[in-house]
Order: C-alpha cells, then sequence, then structure tokens
C-alpha cells in the first residue's frame, strides 16, 4: 500500500459520548483505532453489536466528533483532517470528497426521486440534462420503477427507499464511499445490482467503508475486514 495511493488515514481515533441529560455521564465506545484505505479497495468494519461500527461510520463523515484522534481524507490532492476543519470546509468534503449511503432514508418531503438524486449529481458541478440522463439510468439499473420516479419516496417500500439511497450516494464518482447496509432490505436481484455498482465504483478507484452484515454480499465487494469490536472501550 503506497502513500501515493492512500485516500483515508484513521490515527488512533477515540469516541466518547457525555450523557449530559444524566449528569455528564460518560459512556465509551471505541479507543485508540487506526486503519487506511487506499483508493479501489473496500474495507468492510465488522463485530458484535454495539461494537461501534456504525459510530465509526458517521464519524468518518464528521456527523459525530472524536473525542480524540484524526480522520484525515485525501481532498483534492491534500491531506485535510475532517474532524477538526470548520464547517464550511466540512460541507465541502461531504460534496466533493466523500459520498454516503445511508441505511435510512433522509430526504426533503415533497422532492421527486429523479430529482433527490439528480440534485446530488448536479451540485458536483453535472448539467441539468446530464444529471437527469445519469440518475436515470441508475434507477433502471436498480430496477426502480419509473412510474415511481417523479414521486417523493417516503411512502416507498423498504426496498424501494434503499435503492433510492444508493442512487443518491453513487450519482457521482466520489473518491471516497461509506456504506451503511447497502444491500438491506433488496430481493436476491436488486441486491446484485447493488453489488455490481459497488464493484464498478471500486473499479474506477474509489475507497470504500461499508458496513454489511449479508456476508455473501459482503465477500463480493470487500477487500479485507476491519473488526471494531477489538478497539471497544472499557466502561
Amino acid at each position: 500500500m503506497t502513500q501515493k495511493s492512500l485516500m483515508l488515514q484513521v490515527r488512533n481515533l477515540r469516541k466518547t459520548f457525555t450523557l449530559h441529560g444524566r449528569g455528564g455521564v460518560q459512556l465509551p465506545v471505541f479507543n485508540d483505532i487506526s486503519f487506511e484505505v487506499s483508493a479501489g479497495e473496500c474495507v468492510a468494519l465488522i463485530g458484535s453489536s454495539g461494537s461501534g461500527k456504525s459510530t465509526l461510520l458517521r464519524s468518518l463523515y464528521a456527523n459525530y466528533l472524536p473525542s480524540a484522534g484524526e480522520i484525515l481524507v485525501k481532498h483534492h490532492g491534500e491531506w485535510v483532517d475532517i474532524a477538526s476543519v470548520e464547517a464550511r470546509t466540512k460541507l465541502e468534503i461531504r460534496r466533493e470528497t466523500i459520498g454516503y449511503v445511508s441505511q435510512f432514508l433522509r430526504v426533503i418531503p415533497r422532492i421527486s426521486s429523479i430529482d433527490l438524486i439528480s440534485e446530488v449529481a448536479i451540485s458536483g458541478g453535472m448539467s441539468s440534462e446530464i444529471a437527469i440522463e445519469v440518475s436515470s439510468a441508475l434507477l433502471r439499473r436498480l430496477n426502480l420503477p419509473e412510474h415511481l420516479w417523479n414521486v417523493p419516496p417516503a411512502t416507498f417500500s423498504g426496498g424501494e427507499q434503499q435503492r433510492v439511497n444508493i442512487a443518491m450516494g453513487l450519482v457521482r464518482p466520489y473518491p471516497i464511499l461509506l456504506l451503511d447496509e447497502p444491500t438491506a432490505s433488496l430481493d436476491a436481484s436488486n441486491r446484485e445490482s447493488a453489488i455490481e455498482l459497488i464493484l464498478e465504483a471500486k473499479s474506477r478507484g474509489a475507497a470504500i467503508i461499508a458496513i454489511c452484515h449479508d456476508e455473501t454480499a459482503r465477500d463480493r465487494f470487500a477487500d479485507r475486514l476491519f473488526d471494531v469490536s477489538q478497539f471497544k472501550a472499557a466502561a
């Protein structure tokens, strides 16, 4: 693994939640996590329930502020610690460098599926016309019925919502991708479509960090496993 190919470096990361509503009780999650991810590589986070996998993934996206340590991402060719940058830079990194596929749908009400996806592409500089074409192609590959494209996805089934999440995360060629249960709620056919898209993202050089309890799917796209349980902090 060469320094040139590295896209993400986690150094001595620690996370402890402080429960202010309970007199400042400390709830340690993990301690002293360090790992690296290169372009074109997928690292799958594993560990028992409560080991901190989701907390770690959200920390990488700067939804959670680490208690200690660094999260260095290669942004415009420079190393940036997303854990400590100002809010404007953090938003820029999310917009241009790190894509996130959540297992939960978080969208603006009354906005159609095709508009949600194409707006992500447009925010990265894609023209409206091309964004619609790319978004449509993704939805076709993910087998979302065309009559749903112009419908807000809040009322969709879990599998349909997940396909919208995947399309929003993969509509742009993000250098780094965070995947939170990308194949959850998908049937066999749609799971295969999602796996193919993830493999294509790897092939173009995306550095991927994923949580995936579907071992069959995980074995298809993960290059190595990272056991978060080893870093469980003592209570």
